[in-house]
Parts: C-alpha cells; structure tokens; sequence
C-alpha cells in the first residue's frame, strides 16, 4: 500500500467526481469545499494516477481536437495560408586574427618565482603563455603604493586617466547663520 496524505474518504470522493465526468480542478475544488481541505489540481491529477483511473471516466473535451473537427468550426489549416519563401540570412564569415602580442616594458625582469619574492619586489608575472610553461615575476624594487616597479607601473595604467586626481582651489565661504 502507497503512503499518502489522501484519507480514504477523500480518494473516495475524488473517483465518484471524476466518475461523473467532473474535471481534476473541479473535483478538487469540490472535496475542498466537501472536507475542507487544500488539495490542488495537481493533487488531484496525481492521486487518480496513484488510484489507477484512466481518463475515459472523465467527460469528453469541449473543443474539438482532430483536424476535420476543426475545420467543421473554422479554424484554418496551416496550408490554408500562402507564404512566400523568405531567403535565409547568411551567416557572417570570420577570419581567424592572431592574438595580439603586448608591448613590453624596457627592463630586464629577474624572474623569481613566487617563493622568492620578497616584501619590496615587483609582483608583474612572466611566463604562461603556452601550455606547461612556469610562471616567474618582475623582482625589481617596487614602486612605493603599489605592487609593481615603476615602469610596470606605468605600463599597467590608462594613460588617458591622469595620474593623479586633479585638486582645484574652490574657496569656501563661512555663513553664519541668524
């Protein structure tokens, strides 16, 4: 036996409604208002499943389904309707670019590895640019509030954003208030 949380009076209701041809929202729906109850359409669906009723018990569909039913109302096929063949859009063709090689910077770096860096050198890596190939570091004295030497530093920046925020001298006025 299945557990559920369907009482035995409940699935009772639910296979006299659908045997009346009520649909699964109106059967629920009713043994809500019957038991007062909470069950959902869903609920209801998959309890007759569980209770093996087969939709033959249940009333006909409203709307006609098959073609020549549809037509008797109609509605109109889909080869009823003449369309002109539109031209499918080519795809655009990509030509295959080369990455780009970045500029480099005019300085013979050290190449120390990771663990032998230390507290003042410049952390600009090297390397790792083909599968395998070890990563090494710049190792020249850094630049001071910042983690690369002066040229790194440079080469790292935007040089259209000034290096520095612009100050101006905006004098302030003191008012007292009355």
């Amino acid at each position: 036996m299945e557990l559920s949380n369907w009482a035995p009076e409940h699935s009772d209701a639910l296979r006299e409604f659908v045997a009346k041809g009520m649909s699964y929202s109106e059967a629920a729906q009713a043994i809500n208002s019957r038991f007062n109850t909470s069950y959902s359409r869903s609920a209801a669906l998959g309890r007759a499943r569980r209770l093996g009723l087969t939709a033959d018990e249940r009333r006909k569909p409203s709307m006609p389904t098959k073609p020549a039913d549809l037509r008797d109302i109609g509605v109109p096929r889909a080869s009823d309707f003449k369309t002109t063949a539109l031209p499918w859009p080519t795809a655009p063709v990509f030509k295959e670019i080369k990455p780009v090689k970045l500029r480099c910077v005019a300085i013979e770096p050290r190449h120390l590895s990771l663990i032998e860096l230390e507290r003042g050198d410049c952390r600009y890596p090297y390397g790792d640019d083909e599968e395998g190939e070890t990563i090494t570091f710049c190792g020249h004295p850094r630049r001071p509030g910042s983690s690369y030497c002066t040229p790194h530093f440079h080469f790292c920046r935007d040089p259209v954003v000034p290096a520095e925020r612009s100050t101006s001298t905006v004098s302030l006025r003191v008012v007292e208030a009355a």
